[in-house]
């Protein structure tokens, strides 16, 4: 059963300015001239608490724009920390053909901010190589602060959740021998949205279907319960060793199924379309391009 959309918090470019509003079925509520004030971006709106407040004003508003007339932004733009767990689902640690069970604790790297393009944007191909790759991911957006969070509590800590498409440069990954920071950080190499999702329960999180096509075709397809670290472990686990602040952003893991894995490889080439969709969040969608350099 299709999980309905709930309401959505969107960060967007429109008349030359960025902007924040809500999405709604006639469209999008633009809500920066109302709180532009108190408020830069989402970010901030996710720091002061105020997610709920500002989703509650655009109710039975007109909508300002169509979404067709706007240029859809990164949901939180500036975070401290952009977060990604890697091999977190059973058939992808398999993928690895390495003979290694598991590993006990998860894979873990940065990415910064300017790596990810909007939803409708398209992702870019370097010169430099040709093996751009696509992984959707499920994202949680911390809005409550902490250290040493327990998993109990880890849940209290979720302000909303998006989509990302963790698109990677294969062969830089392999440039060096213990980090993939390289293939993972390229200009507009991958995405995140399309709009924020308020978290509220668990069932948004804990056994959700997500899925990645290509050109419509089903590439990569796998249910959250199955992942090997769930969403309280790696709240849990990441605050551990660093305070989690309002606004960061965790990329959770890819199921099997990324471009690299088929025999041979299928890299993305412009004119291709990436679709990441998971239950009650939504669809993330972005095309390919070569960067003109």
């Amino acid at each position: 059963m299709t999980r309905p959309i709930p309401a959505r918090a969107v960060a967007f470019h429109a008349n030359g300015a960025d902007r924040f509003g809500v999405l709604t079925e006639a469209g999008i509520v633009d809500l920066t001239p109302e709180y532009g004030a108190r408020f830069t971006g989402l970010k901030e709106v996710i720091e002061a608490g105020a997610l709920a407040e500002v989703i509650a004003a655009a109710e039975g508003r007109a909508a300002t724009f169509a979404e067709d007339e706007v240029r859809f932004l990164i949901p939180v733009a500036n975070p401290e920390k952009l977060i990604c767990i890697g091999v977190n689902f059973p058939d992808r640690n398999a993928e690895y053909k390495d003979g290694q069970e598991a590993p006990g604790k998860p894979s873990m790297f940065i990415r910064f901010p300017r790596s990810f393009a909007g939803h409708g944007e398209n992702l870019v191909r370097p010169p430099e190589s040709p093996q751009l790759d696509y992984e959707g991911e499920v994202t949680i957006v911390i809005g409550k602060g902490g250290r040493r969070i327990s998993r109990e509590d880890a849940y209290d800590h979720i302000a909303a959740i998006t989509l990302c498409n963790e698109g990677t440069i294969r062969d830089w990954v392999r440039h060096a021998k213990f980090n993939v920071t390289q293939g993972k950080n390229w200009d507009k190499s991958g995405s995140i949205g399309p709009w924020l999702v308020p978290f509220t329960s668990a069932d948004q999180l804990d056994d959700i279907k997500l899925e990645t096509r290509v050109n419509g075709e089903v590439r990569q397809q796998d249910r959250t319960g199955r992942m090997m670290y769930d969403f309280r472990y790696i709240v849990n686990y990441i605050s551990t060793f660093t305070t989690l602040v309002p606004g960061d952003v965790i990329v959770c893991g890819t199921p099997t199924g990324a471009g690299a894995r088929f025999d041979p490889p299928i890299w993305l080439k412009p004119g291709d379309v990436i679709e990441v969709e998971a239950e009650g969040i939504g669809i993330l969608r972005n095309g390919v391009e070569d960067e003109q350099c």
